[in-house]
């Protein structure tokens, strides 16, 4: 080989190997971000979620002047009629499991396949959390990857308690209402250390599928798993 085609060779290998240190730097530098945000969770309350951010700009873009409807509200300030409800809709095993239900995944995936689409997530409270905070909406290989090591880090450095505080206060509800409070406001014009069973079987209902239901709330679908969620609640511990 001539020397030239050889200088070209190990050029284009070394420059190979800078973008492969780059971009390892890059998603070290990302994890460590997104870990000390969490720390700091530990202590202080989050602001707006990747998600909210994202809803916000586009409601932006058609009026400047938009905002959404949240509201921050502590733990012990939020009824234990809407834990127990979020809880026994969206993750019966949030209590014992470190991050990852995996016969509910396992579930999902039969179920998926025997409908050949995605019907059903099989994701925990703390893998929402992750996705609502810091990532997109988007069904991507790389999404779920990075889904998965943003739990991990949750469920290792927060508590449950802290969890289910932060998953409670971020999520949506219906059309630029995020968080528990702004719900309890939109739908029954009170707090949400006032919510009863009834009102949180409703709330826990709408989880996946909030701007639908907020238009629909006679929806039968709505009012049968509410139904479900009501007979469950009393089995469920909160943290």
């Amino acid at each position: 080989m001539p020397q030239r085609l050889k200088n070209l060779f190990w050029n284009h290998r070394s420059f190979k190997g800078k973008i492969a240190s780059a971009l390892f730097l890059l998603f070290f530098f990302y994890q460590f971000w997104i870990l000390l945000h969490i720390i700091l969770w530990t202590v202080i309350n989050p602001g707006e979620s990747a998600f909210m951010e994202t809803r916000l700009e586009h409601l932006q873009e058609k009026d400047e002047k938009a905002t959404l409807r949240h509201q921050w509200v502590n733990y012990n300030q939020i009824s234990i009629n809407i834990k127990q409800a979020v809880i026994a809709a969206e993750d019966a095993k949030f209590i014992d499991h470190e991050g990852f239900d995996w016969e509910g995944i396992e579930k999902a995936y039969e179920k998926n396949k025997r409908r050949k689409k995605i019907v059903a997530g099989g994701s925990t409270i703390s893998q929402q959390l992750a996705k609502n905070l810091f990532l997109s909406n988007q069904r991507t290989p790389w999404r779920k990857a990075e889904e998965t090591i943003i739990t991990l880090m949750l469920e290792t450095i927060l508590s449950k308690q802290r969890i289910l505080e932060i998953y409670l206060n971020v999520i949506e509800w219906g059309n630029n209402v995020y968080g528990i409070e702004a719900a309890s406001l939109r739908y029954f014009s009170s707090h949400a250390k006032d919510l009863n069973s009834f009102q949180s079987a409703k709330l826990a209902s709408m989880i996946p599928n909030p701007k639908y239901y907020e238009r629909h709330q006679d929806a039968s679908g709505l009012i049968e798993r509410s139904g479900i969620i009501l007979s469950r609640m009393n089995a469920i511990q909160v943290p």
